[in-house]
């Protein structure tokens, strides 16, 4: 960025913004105390992750969110707007290995850095509320709620899979293997099945789908409920008896049972345990080496549209309940063991997947639906719409619908399956196989099994002094102070779990915490809880609709029926922002494309920054970052000090015209009406927008000097009141140079009076014939009849009616008349 002497400001911006983080501080302006007069108002942004730095993109995230928290302490409200910090989690420990350097040392060094980062930005945060996740006094409350969710039977212990890779003998989370090999050392990554912890969030799928309390964005509501993947369908039973196993039947999940006539294979996933038991000898092999590859891959790959979809024959047969017809068993990594049943029926001619399977193997394709409409049919895809049943048996010449409750009730007479509802969701696997997150309160002893610790010995700490190896390994494993204790129950020799949480867990009720972060006998004060929860509004990226929003709404849901609130949901509204990119690529240290807000500060000042952000676009699309237009916000801020700090007892009073006042008084009013109902909705390119013209027109009127010196002074407050949320440092200087009370950021926000709006005349568009021929300035209050006859009295319209006869005309009152003539 480049800056000419036009663009220098008149005013060290600096000075004044350092001035004022100061003297706020110190008189403790942003203090928020819990029994205010004023209706409490929790307005929360999504935390940031405690990388080091803060770039353009927390700027362009946080710099609104304060705005509007302004905005609303303005009108009336006794606003918090809390900060904290996610502190745990994978890139700090990978710092740890690389630097050398203990991540509490790193996370906390990067956490100071931030804060002073963020109190640079003039933000009206409350430090004495703040969070830190990595700190005991939070995380020992993690373990505190992980406990009461296992008494609740909201948390237990399976067997789940994990990537693991051979050299560095370790567990990788999913962002440390790429391309299916370990990051640190390019070995092949395989799945190995681990005893890992879940909560079981599936029990809330019903209740998760009902939205009507919250007043979310449509697109997270429906991403939320895509993601729960609610589906009707039926179970239905495969005999398998003929192979002499200890399980007789296998358990497969249709949406489509109306189509059970046109199963010709059944598709088991790689990770069913009941494929080491279907395959026969003479095919195990092949199906290992499938298996194998197929826990290579991630869910995304194996659910690829452009993947190939490939399988290995079994070797065993099943029996078709309704054909009885000895159906093959394929092991097929397009089918998930996390949806349904883990198996699926065959059905090439109606399923696209299940068409192009079919061929590729050789498979029977059988239609048993026949579509209503005519020339439907292509033999070179499959038909997945409903239809009439064919070659259906007893069911030919019903409908689908028909079909599938008829099927469906013979299923369910002769015990071969029924009506079922499934969720694409699954329990939530919190176990994590690393150091930084909470450790898990779980002590294993041989006598007593998995015993938890008990509360009073909260919080199991982690080990100060943990050894980082370069191959990744958990130091909690290795650390023998750490691990071996004394089981609980009995007494004896115990080994504690060494998985720690998810980071999720430490935010899925971060924002309960706000309300009382000193509290030392619960999460929270259930007192203070009534005081502040739920959050009134949040706001963050949509990129968290279905992890951190999801979890926070289960959370709430959970923590309610354990009797620790009252409320249901955990955010009444959400306003999801954008994302500011930067060489066509959002902000990301690991893409190198960040820029620092820092050296803008130097040169601009905060305010800048902040409105410049405020001004690039609408909030809620972001756009690329291009720092060319920062200047054009310096000469604006620079245009209202110039407004604000000229002498008004220079206006002399024989000048002035009460129409000009009257001007000034609807230009103010509509102002502010525009400004107050752009801040609501968030919309500050179009405030500051319209502000940048309010301020225009004030230059024009000051220089006509033909305003009342009084209304010239109220004018001027008003308009520094509308610019307080968005450039705080400015504004609390020139209201201080205004001789004014401190402080700007405690007085009420302006209202806008309806009669005032009012214009006294408007422009009348007239047109003919639907061409617009002139327009005249009319009352604001004119009549249809009056606006007609002003309109026939135009020369311009006389020239184009003259000797047509005028058949009707339309009005749209405040805008045009049409008139038809012929």
């Amino acid at each position: 960025m480049t800056r000419s002497e036009s663009d220098n400001l008149d005013y060290n911006q600096n000075d004044i913004e350092e001035k004022w983080q100061r003297k706020w501080q110190e008189s403790q302006l942003h203090k928020v105390h819990d029994d205010e007069e004023s209706p409490n108002w929790l307005e929360m942004t999504m935390w940031p992750y405690t990388s080091g730095d803060l770039h353009i993109g927390h700027w362009y995230a946080m710099a609104p969110s304060d705005a509007h928290a302004r905005f609303k302490k303005m009108q009336g409200y006794n606003v918090l707007h809390p900060m904290g910090f996610d502190a745990f989690g994978l890139p700090a420990e990978n710092a740890a290995i690389k630097r050398g350097i203990h991540p509490y040392e790193w996370t906390m060094s990067n956490i100071e850095n931030m804060r002073k980062q963020l109190r640079r930005m003039g933000t009206i945060y409350d430090w004495d509320r703040e969070v830190v996740t990595c700190q005991s006094d939070y995380y020992r409350w993690n373990q505190w709620i992980f406990l009461k969710f296992l008494e609740n039977n909201l948390a237990y212990q399976a067997h789940a899979p994990a990537n693991w890779c051979p050299t560095c003998n370790t567990v990788l989370a999913n962002e440390q293997v790429v391309n299916g090999k370990c990051e640190r050392c390019s070995s092949e990554v395989s799945q190995r099945d681990l005893n890992q912890w879940f909560f079981r969030i599936t029990n809330y799928a019903e209740e998760l789908l009902d939205q009507s309390q919250i007043d979310w964005p449509n697109k997270i509501n429906i991403m939320q409920t895509n993601w729960i993947g609610k589906s009707y369908g039926t179970h239905v039973q495969f005999d398998i008896d003929s192979l002499g196993l200890e399980t007789k039947k296998i358990d497969t999940f249709t949406t489509r049972v109306d189509t059970i006539y046109g199963v010709t294979f059944i598709v088991i996933s790689p990770e069913h345990p009941l494929v080491e038991q279907l395959t026969i000898p003479e095919h195990k092999d092949e199906v290992d080496q499938y298996v194998s590859n197929a826990r290579k891959q991630s869910e995304i790959e194996r659910l690829s549209t452009e993947k190939e979809k490939t399988g290995v024959f079994t070797g065993a047969y099943c029996l078709n309940p309704l054909t009885n017809e000895q159906t093959p068993v394929f092991v097929g990594d397009y089918v998930l063991l996390s949806y349904g049943t883990g198996i699926v029926m065959g059905v090439p001619a109606h399923d696209e997947r299940d068409f192009k399977f079919a061929k590729k193997y050789n498979l029977d394709i059988r239609t048993v639906i026949k579509s209503n409409k005519e020339n439907e049919s292509d033999p070179d895809k499959a038909y997945a719409g409903d239809g009439i049943l064919v070659n259906s048996g007893p069911y030919n010449g019903l409908t689908s619908n028909d079909a599938i409750d008829k099927i469906s009730e013979y299923l369910k007479t002769q015990g071969l399956g029924e009506k079922s509802v499934q969720y694409r969701m699954r329990d939530w696997l919190i176990s994590r196989q690393r150091y930084w997150g909470t450790p898990i309160p779980i002590i294993y002893c041989d006598d007593c099994g998995a015993v938890p610790v008990p509360e009073k010995d909260l919080p199991v700490l982690l080990p100060d002094d943990a050894e980082f190896k370069p191959t990744g390994e958990s130091p909690l494993e290795l650390h023998e102070q750490f691990v071996n204790t004394e089981c609980p129950v009995c007494k004896k020799s115990g080994r504690r779990e060494t998985d720690t949480m998810d980071t999720f867990v430490d935010s899925s009720w971060y924002f309960l915490r706000y309300s009382s972060p000193q509290y030392l006998d619960g999460p929270f004060d259930p007192v203070a809880i009534k005081k502040w929860q739920p959050v009134d509004q949040y706001t963050g990226g949509a990129e968290h609709a279905v992890m951190h929003l999801l979890y926070s709404r289960f959370f709430t849901k959970a923590l309610r029926d354990i009797g620790l609130l009252d409320f249901d949901e955990p955010f009444i509204r959400l306003f999801n922002q954008g994302h500011i990119t930067h060489s066509g690529a959002r902000m990301s240290k690991s893409r190198g494309n960040v820029v620092s807000p820092d050296d803008y500060v130097k040169q601009v000042g905060a305010d800048a920054v902040r409105c410049y952000l405020m001004f690039l676009g609408p909030w809620d699309q972001g756009g690329d970052w291009i720092d060319t237009g920062i200047n054009g916000i310096s000469r604006w801020l620079n245009r209202i000090w110039y407004l604000c700090t000229r002498d008004s007892n220079s206006i002399d009073s024989s000048n002035v015209i009460e129409d000009k006042n009257s001007e000034l008084n609807r230009l103010t009013h509509q102002t502010l009406k525009k400004v107050t109902e752009d801040l609501e909705k968030f919309k500050f390119n179009t405030t500051i927008a319209t502000l940048m013209e309010f301020t225009n027109k004030l230059n024009d009127i000051w220089r006509e000097q033909q305003v009342d010196q009084n209304l010239w002074q109220i004018t001027i407050r008003k308009l520094l009141l509308m610019i307080a949320p968005l450039a705080p440092h400015t504004t609390e200087e020139l209201w201080e140079i205004n001789g004014l009370k401190y402080s700007i950021h405690s007085q009420h926000w302006p209202e806008w009076d309806p009669e005032h709006v009012k214009e006294e005349e408007i422009n009348l568009v007239v047109q003919v014939n639907g061409k617009v021929r002139d327009t005249i300035l009319v009352s604001a209050e004119i009549t249809e009849d009056a606006a007609k006859q002003a309109a026939m009295s135009s020369n311009k319209i006389e020239l184009h009616i003259q000797g047509k006869e005028v058949k009707k005309t339309i009005y749209v009152p405040g805008k045009l008349i049409n008139i038809v003539a012929i």
